[in-house]
């Protein structure tokens, strides 16, 4: 009798070690909900970066760099130079001054748009402006300058 018993706890025990479909279907379920809040969280955290490393770009990225083309020619580059005029010589009577190339690459913004650039500047009257078009690429209220 003792013999019948413990086969019988042991079937018991073989019937109750997995896990029921109900119980798998549960756990895929808060996988995928746990995944999507923190799928929301992180693309917040993601365009906050960008829009982080935008403004140290313009406030930051360049100044040394067209410091050191003011130096050398005077004034910063016009707006119809714009930035280009650090990588290479502007042409006629500038090209004798200058002293470059004064950066080694000009980046595109986070969101692949090119920098803008204006001088003199329009919203920073004591220098040039720079400024990112941020993630809509075009001039409008989420604009990231050095303004």
């Amino acid at each position: 009798m003792k013999a019948s018993q413990s086969s019988a706890q042991r079937r018991r025990r073989r019937s109750r070690s997995g896990f029921t479909l109900l119980e798998i279907l549960l756990a895929i379920a808060l996988m995928i909900v746990i995944a999507g809040v923190m799928g929301v969280g992180f693309g917040n955290l993601f365009e906050k970066n960008q829009a982080n490393a935008a403004d140290m770009f313009v406030r930051h990225g360049v100044k040394a760099n067209l410091t050191q083309y003011r130096m050398d020619m005077g004034s910063y580059p016009s707006t119809a130079d714009g930035l280009a005029v650090l990588l290479e010589a502007p042409a006629g009577e500038k090209a004798r001054r200058w002293k470059g190339p004064y950066a080694d690459e000009l980046p595109d913004d986070p969101w692949g748009n090119p920098y803008q650039y204006a001088y003199p500047g329009t919203r920073n009257k004591t220098g040039y402006d720079l400024w990112s078009l941020g993630p809509d690429g075009i001039p409008s209220d989420d604009d990231i300058g050095n303004w």
